[in-house]
């Protein structure tokens, strides 16, 4: 019995020495990627087994081997140097032998839908609102009932600093995404919190709550939980505006029960890019001085649409305090926009339209909210 155990203390002995033996292998060949310089970026990465290992950036226009294929060294560590992109947030991963992979060594990760990617945030003045301010607010994931779509379904809601502590109570932004999106993109796609955050720290931005909901109804929550999705019949006129109507009457109100809310128009915003565009646009269309600040982004109306007028005037006549379009010129939907601003000019609506180079891109949209977001509640 003594042999046993002493046998099997032995074996056991190895085994950690070899595991200790593997991990200080492993901590040897650690890397750092990405590693900004002056004017150049290196990406590294770890592969000693690897046949061909290459980068792929969203700031590159060209797949260029030139460019993107990576080199080895003696450790099995591929790298390659590139010439510092413009400031901005990109995303990037690298083909290791045909398949994607991230990079392993760079903690801030994006979700795009299914989607993972590295992300290379390049510091200036454009991007200085999108990395961690020092007086951070909270994030929480709340799970709230639906009666409208009949069933519980999560949103993230953004507190400001000292929330928690302060007292006051808060206007709120509802803030919508696109098509793909879920309630977290503009969390991580759109730096939507850490824009917030510098913005109201540094005094540019009133405090606000900012409430993200998912905008697929079928859907309790971002599939990367793995719930089953509810099947919505588009075509059932039941179903029309079956999301924007749950914003107001589900969504709207569980906020205004459970968090330190100024309950009025007067302190209500709602925007959206995209599909949280036409969201917005719905909204305030179906819902007339439900929101004072109405903020449509990368969408437009129909040249031939024919309750527009009515809508907008709806919208005019129940009062509102901004109505902000914001849009690339080189977006898919450059010509829709322009139509609801010839529409909003037409019906006698204020408003601003706000056009940036670009398209249909995130670059464009984290500009809008660091632009609009200082503007409310003023």
């Amino acid at each position: 019995m003594r042999k046993k155990l002493l046998l099997s203390f032995i074996c056991l002995s190895v085994a950690f020495v070899s595991f200790g033996q593997e991990l200080a292998n492993f901590r040897r060949v650690a890397v750092t990627s990405p590693e900004i310089g002056e004017t150049t970026v290196t990406f590294r990465f770890s592969a000693p087994n690897a046949k061909l290992v290459r980068l792929y950036g969203s700031w590159m226009t060209s797949y260029d081997s030139s460019i993107n294929m990576m080199k080895n060294d003696s450790t099995g560590v591929w790298s390659v140097s590139v010439a510092k992109p413009a400031v901005e947030l990109y995303t990037y991963n690298f083909i290791v032998d045909g398949f994607p992979s991230t990079d392993p060594n760079n903690v801030i990760m994006q979700r795009d839908g299914t989607r993972y990617l590295s992300v290379l945030l390049i510091p200036g003045e454009l991007t200085e609102n999108y990395f961690e301010a020092n007086q951070r607010g909270n994030l929480e994931k709340v799970w709230y009932d639906s009666p409208t779509i009949g069933m519980s379904r999560r949103m993230f809601v953004y507190t400001p600093y000292g929330y928690n502590t302060s007292g006051q109570k808060y206007p709120v932004l509802y803030l919508l995404h696109g098509g793909g999106g879920d309630e977290d993109a503009w969390s991580t796609m759109g730096r939507a919190c850490q824009i917030l955050d510098n913005l109201i720290e540094k005094k540019l931005a009133v405090p606000m709550i900012c409430v993200m909901p998912n905008g697929n109804p079928g859907q309790a929550a971002a599939r990367t939980l793995m719930i089953p999705e509810k099947t919505i019949d588009r075509n059932d006129p039941n179903s029309a505006n079956l999301y924007v109507n749950s914003l107001v009457k589900d969504i709207i109100p569980y906020i205004e029960k459970n968090y330190r809310v100024i309950a009025d128009p007067d302190h209500r915003a709602i925007s959206g890019l995209s599909m949280g565009g036409g969201h917005t646009l719905s909204a305030s269309n179906l819902y007339p001085g439900t929101f004072s600040y109405i903020l449509p982004l990368s969408m437009g109306v129909g040249a031939n649409q024919t309750d527009i007028d009515k809508n907008l005037q709806g919208v005019k006549n129940a009062g509102y305090k901004l109505y902000w379009v914001g849009v690339g010129r080189e977006d898919f939907v450059w010509q829709s926009a322009q139509n609801l601003d010839a529409a909003l000019t037409r019906n006698g609506l204020e408003h601003t339209f706000f056009v940036t180079d670009g398209g249909h891109t995130w670059s464009n949209w984290r500009i809008y909210l660091n632009t609009f977001a200082r503007l409310l509640f003023k």
